[in-house]
């Protein structure tokens, strides 16, 4: 059965704030606003990361969780800093990818008040607006150099430290530590399995994060005076994907690492893009099942559900007609455990038709462009080459990972955090001089 508050009108029925939490987040704003931009990441993202989703504020019929309170407080102070460079988003002006971004977070917005034309629904998807677009302004406005980049990867370093801590005492002890807080069930548990989750909503989104910031940490530590945070970092990530019993986790760990594998081969990737590209066909020519069938056999910890995923993608397949508009209502009528959208391409198509979804592939597709084109003007500077593989080594991690699951709860702002890291590095190498590019290879 469909629990009623992952579309709307569900959900807590009141305010859930436990003091520690509320001692938080009010400190976490008032730094917010206070701090100067560059320390401003630090209590945004710990915040985040360390309270549950449950924890919400009641105000009316909408639902003020943390991060959102956080986001609309990043926002005032975005807005205030706009004196310093009038007339323009962001301090180096808003890119391509940007652009993108919000036009997919509208198209999201419209397609989804459109599907219901309700009240309750227009409400939720307002309120998923501030999230995905309010959420990636403040975390592109806070993100704007290498820097910038260093900084926000050592902040998800120490959170994954903290969290692996917590998950693996979840995994041994049986209980996890933030559901104390309420918000959170006390464990999670699989076939006489624990899936630990930490402070996340699910033990998948809980791995997820682990993996897909290995690449990042990896590139943390190739800064000699990173490593031991580096170190810290990866410690906590892998500890994180392995505990949370995820095959998406440990398949997401997989390519990320496998990605930094190909760094010698850099300059054939072309030539491995036809290889998958012919070997898919050929298995979608001569198997008995469509290619996209090989989900089901996808099960790295004894316990997943990977025919589950492959039937969310026939059904999707199969039902176009029913979604490609304006997505669709009645899709958990399609089979069993249909309404679980535990996959983003189809999460995002069936709730915002096809156009929606084409955006998202786009934006995903003009990352990976842009780290590509932007490496090739670093002639020869190996740390900029560095730094722009591990991020797309990040982003193929994020893009397995949407095949298991759509993120929903922390982890999305995980992603905007990934998205204008690629904007800010690919800004600040395009904007270097011949003179300046000239002076950084010396440096090199």
């Amino acid at each position: 059965m469909e629990p009623e508050h992952l579309r709307f009108g569900g959900g807590a029925t009141d305010t859930l704030l436990h003091p520690l939490v509320a001692v938080e987040m009010a400190v976490a704003v008032i730094l917010i606003l206070c701090l100067s931009r560059k320390l401003v990441l630090a209590p945004l993202l710990l915040a985040i990361f360390t309270i549950p989703l449950g924890q919400v504020v009641l105000v009316a019929s909408m639902h003020l969780t943390v991060p959102r309170i956080l986001i609309l407080a990043g926002l005032v102070r975005w807005a205030v800093s706009q004196r310093s460079w009038p007339g323009r988003l962001f301090a180096g002006g808003a890119n391509s990818l940007d652009r993108l971004f919000a036009l997919w977070a509208v198209l999201s917005f419209a397609t989804f008040s459109l599907q219901w034309l309700d009240t309750q629904a227009l409400i939720k998807s307002f309120g998923t607006l501030i999230d995905t677009l309010g959420g990636y302004v403040v975390l592109r406005f806070l993100i704007q150099d290498i820097g910038d980049v260093r900084q926000a990867v050592k902040l998800f370093g120490l959170i994954a430290l903290v969290m692996g801590a917590c998950m693996l005492n979840e995994r041994l002890s049986g209980r996890n530590v933030f559901g104390l807080l309420g918000g959170l069930p006390p464990m999670a548990m699989r076939d006489g399995a624990v899936r630990s989750q930490g402070a996340f909503e699910v033990y998948i989104t809980a791995g997820v994060f682990g993996a897909t910031l290995m690449p990042l940490l990896v590139w943390l530590w190739s800064d000699a005076n990173s490593r031991i945070g580096a170190a810290a970092g990866i410690v906590g990530a892998t500890v994180m994907t392995f505990t949370s019993q995820s095959s998406t986790s440990v398949s997401a760990f997989a390519f990320g690492i496998a990605a930094l594998c190909f760094w010698p081969l850099r300059r054939q990737m072309r030539v491995f893009r036809w290889i998958l590209v012919v070997t898919l066909t050929g298995l979608h020519l001569v198997m008995k099942a469509p290619v996209w069938a090989l989900i089901a056999r996808i099960d790295l910890t004894g316990s997943s559900s990977g025919y589950h995923r492959y039937m969310l993608v026939d059904n999707f397949i199969r039902h176009f007609g029913d979604w490609w508009l304006l997505g669709a209502r009645d899709y958990n009528a399609w089979g069993w455990d249909m309404w679980d959208l535990s996959n983003q391409y189809v999460a995002c198509g069936i709730t915002g038709g096809l156009v929606t979804l084409f955006v998202f592939v786009w934006i995903i597709c003009k990352s990976f462009a842009q780290l590509g084109t932007t490496r090739q003007l670093s002639n020869g500077n190996w740390r900029q080459k560095w730094l722009l593989w591990c991020l797309g080594a990040a982003l193929l991690a994020h893009l397995v990972a949407y095949f298991g699951i759509g993120y929903f709860d922390q982890m999305q702002f995980a992603w905007y955090a990934l998205l204008a890291m690629i904007s800010a590095a690919v800004s600040e190498v395009k904007g270097l001089s011949v003179p300046q590019r000239q002076a950084a290879l010396a440096a090199s």
